[in-house]
Formats: structure tokens, sequence, C-alpha cells
């Protein structure tokens, strides 16, 4: 009787270890289990399978070394990541079917009640951890290429202007308390093309008399600039202009940016290549999703006047997203003009601390951040290129131009010298990276027409421009200091 009770555990126990090294097996092979129980067929295929998706993620890495912004530009692609996500869907139903199978062919029963039991649920939770683990990089891949689809819908041009690539930001109010998009913060981004130096011209909401090129569909109706007697016409009434006007603009998607990229192309004579428009509350979600950005305040800036509460002046403030936005928008107590130096703030710090590493550990947050609340005309393929950009822009001065007093006066602007300025700040930031020393003051072209209400014009070509008397670039600097200062 002992003798049986003996060979009976001795089995147990040997049949134990063999369920659990085919689950072993199973985990670091899938199919293998299945391959040395008999079960070959679908053995077989489970492991052709497997190598075939080792194959290609091995192949899908050499490519991204080799040719990194081609392969950001194709995974950019919302369609190929909600591809690739049903694709993994499929893949974990499969996994979730070959662990059950691994879990039956080992024969639990035959483990007696207690070893049986334990091995069972061991198998259940690797089994449900691996299907469930797999459904959410689907899930992930699904949200993302969404997203993804939703923010960069293409459409701008790649085409390099005198070497460089000008892009529109636009911050929007819209919210659900308002009515219609006044974008609030409007700036252009001038990149160099080789070396990433980067300009920011800061454009007034309140700029009135703004021209239209001979080419927009507006200058027929603003021939003289968009200005009123009420003094309404502004800047950052231009999108809801050209929402009002769609007609003038058959096929484009979107008429307000439209209007809006003409006016700031004809203000500041540069071609734009795209632009990025986001919300308010996509900019919080976007901050927050980055986990904050830390600040040095340079002065105290209000956020709440009701209940008095501020951002007090000091080193290294972290912000979260709801802090940062009432930094960049609070106005009270301080100008326009002084939002704007605050806003170059927020976008100096993202640009210094949104690197490769933060973008890969919360790509998901961030495409959830904005995939509803911003959108581009960067196209996928475009991506990588950019990215490479603001990496080299890290590395460099970020030079910004402010249109306000005493350079322009928003009411009264002087539109050739505003182009002037862009093409002689482009001129110092050239011979910055030919290793030149640029001149102490910008020459601008004499001005031939002081009226501030110009015909429209076309943008020009900022590579040349004529020396006149030296303009005062109290509104031109390389840092931000007066107001803050990133790391």
């Amino acid at each position: 009787m002992t003798d049986v009770l003996g060979v009976a555990h001795r089995s147990e126990v040997v049949k134990t270890r063999r369920g659990y090294a085919l689950v072993l097996m199973g985990l670091i092979l899938p199919g293998s289990a299945q391959a040395v129980h008999g079960r070959r067929r679908l053995g077989r295929f489970a492991l052709s399978l497997w190598i075939v998706l080792v194959a290609v993620a091995v192949v899908a890495l050499i490519l991204t070394l080799l040719f990194r912004n081609t392969m950001i530009g194709v995974i950019g692609n919302g369609w190929v990541l909600q591809t690739v996500a049903i694709l993994i869907f499929a893949l974990a139903a499969f996994w979730g079917l070959l662990a059950l199978d691994t879990w039956w062919m080992s024969r639990p029963a035959s483990m007696g009640r207690k070893k049986g039991a334990i091995f069972s649920a061991i198998a259940l939770v690797l089994a449900v951890s691996l299907t469930v683990g797999t459904v959410w990089v689907g899930r992930a891949a699904w949200a993302t290429g969404g997203a993804l689809s939703h923010i960069f819908i293409g459409g701008g041009s790649s085409t390099i202007n005198d070497g460089r690539y000008n892009i529109l930001l636009l911050g929007s109010d819209a919210g659900s308390d308002r009515e219609g998009i006044r974008p609030d913060s409007v700036n252009v981004l001038s990149i160099d093309a080789t070396t990433g130096r980067t300009i920011i011209f800061g454009m007034p909401r309140n700029l009135e008399w703004v021209p239209f090129p001979d080419s927009s569909p507006l200058h027929a109706l603003y021939p003289d600039g968009y200005g009123c007697a009420s003094e309404d016409c502004m800047l950052n009434a231009i999108y809801l202009l050209g929402e009002q006007n769609a007609s003038l603009y058959p096929g484009v998607d979107d008429p307000g940016v439209q209007a809006t990229i003409e006016g700031v192309s004809a203000a500041t004579g540069l071609s734009i290549n795209y632009y990025a428009l986001i919300d308010m509350q996509g900019f919080v979600d976007l901050i927050d999703a980055l986990g904050g950005l830390t600040i040095t305040l340079n002065e105290p800036v209000i956020l709440d006047t009701v209940n008095n509460v501020w951002l007090q002046a000091g080193p290294n403030q972290h912000l979260n997203g709801f802090q940062t936005l009432w930094f960049a928008r609070s106005r009270t107590g301080t100008s326009d003009f002084d939002r704007m130096q605050r806003q170059k703030c927020v976008m100096a710090a993202v640009l210094n601390q949104l690197n490769p590493a933060t973008v890969a550990a919360k790509f998901t947050d961030l495409m959830s951040a904005t995939g509803e609340t911003a959108r581009t005309s960067v196209p996928p393929s475009k991506i990588g290129m950019l990215t490479d950009l603001a990496l080299k822009a890290k590395t460099l001065p970020i030079i910004s131009v402010e249109f306000t007093p005493p350079l322009i006066h928003p009411g009264d602007p002087d539109y050739d010298l505003m182009r002037a300025t862009v093409a002689n700040t482009i001129a110092q930031a050239k011979a910055l990276d030919a290793g030149q020393t640029p001149p102490p003051d910008i020459q601008p072209p004499a001005s031939d027409n002081p009226d501030p209400s110009p015909s429209g014009s076309s943008p020009t070509d900022t590579s040349t421009s004529d020396s006149s008397a030296p303009l005062d670039s109290s509104n031109i600097t390389t840092n931000l200091g007066q107001i803050c200062s990133v790391g």
C-alpha cells in the first residue's frame, strides 16, 4: 500500500514539474510546448509566427537606426498604428488560447488536488497577464494612431524658404464658455533647416491693419489691410474673419487658419510652412502629461485675482498645467506685451525639457492630451526631421523678437519696419551659424511708405536687405532673463 502511494506521489511530482516546464517553455518560446507534446502543427505555426515577429522587430530596429526620420514618418501615420493595433489584438487572442492549451496539455487533475489547484492558478494568472498586457499595448497603439490622425492632418508646405522652416503657432482661447476661436497667442518660429537655430517672432494679438497678400481672397475686401473705425479689426480676429468668409476659400479645410497664415505672412515677409494650433484645455493637459514645467521666475505673476493667488519669484518653480497656462495668459497688473514674453518663457521651457526619453515614457499621455485639442499641418513624414531640428535648437540660444513698443505700435504699425526687422534678424542668425560676428545693431532698409495702413504685399525674400539708419534692438534678445530663465 505504501509503495502504491509513493508511486502515485512521485507521479504527481513528475507531472507537476512537467506542467511547469511546459508553461515556462510557452512563455519563453510560444508554441514550443505544443511542438514537443504531439501538437506539432499548432506548435510549428506558433513558433513560425514568433520567429517572424522577432525578425520584423529586428529589421524595424535596424531601419530605425539607419533611417530614423523615415521610420518615424511611417509610424507617425495614424492608419499604420491602428493596423498594427488590430494585429496586436489578434495576437493577444492567439497567445491567450495558446496559454490555455498549454494548461490543458499539462493535465492539472493528474497533479493532485492541491498541486493542480496551485498550478492552475499560476497558469491562469500568467495567461491573463500575457493577454491583458498585449491588449494594453494594442489599445495604446490604437489610441495613439487615432490621436496622430487627428493632430497631424498635413497640408503644409515642405519647401525650405531661404534655408528655413517657418511655423505659425496659434494658442486658441476656444473653450466651453467661449464662442468661436480667437488665437490670443500668435508666434512664428523660424528655424534654420540645417543648424536648428530658432527665432521666435511674437505677434501682438491686437495688431491692427494687418495686410493680406495680393493672392489672398481677403485682399479684395481689405486692400489697405484689416482695419476698422471700432479698432476691433485685430490680428486675433482674422481667424473669425476667415470663417465668416469661408466661401472665398473653396476646398480649404480651415479658412480661419488660412486667413491668419496669409495675414501673418504679409506682415512678416515670411512664407509659412506649417501651423500648429492648440486650445487652452489642450495646453493644460499637455503640460500635465509632461509632468509640469520647471521655470525660474524673476518676477511674481498673479494667477487668481479673486483669491489673491500668486506665483512668487524664485528659482526652479515647478508649474503644473493650470499654473503654466495662467502664467502665460495673465494680464493683471501687466500688459499684453509682458504676457508675450512669458509665453516665450513657456516655449523655451517646453523645448528644453521635452526630450526623447520624456516623449517615449509619456507618449500615450501626450497623445491623449493633444488628440482632441490640437492640430497641425505638419505631415507625419516630417515629424522625424522636425524632431532632429528641435534637438539641435536645444543646444543654441533662442532669439526672441517682440513686435511691440518701442519697435512696433500695434495700433499704428509700420509693416515695412516689421518685415525689415524679420529679414535682418534672420541675417544675424545666419551670421552666428556661419561663425561670423553679427553687427551690434540691426540695419533695416529705409521705409518709403510710413503709412501704417499698407496695401497687401506678398512675402518678401529675407535673404537680402539694404542698410540705412540703425534700429533700436531693445525688442530683440537672445534670452528671456528679464522674465524667467529655463534650464
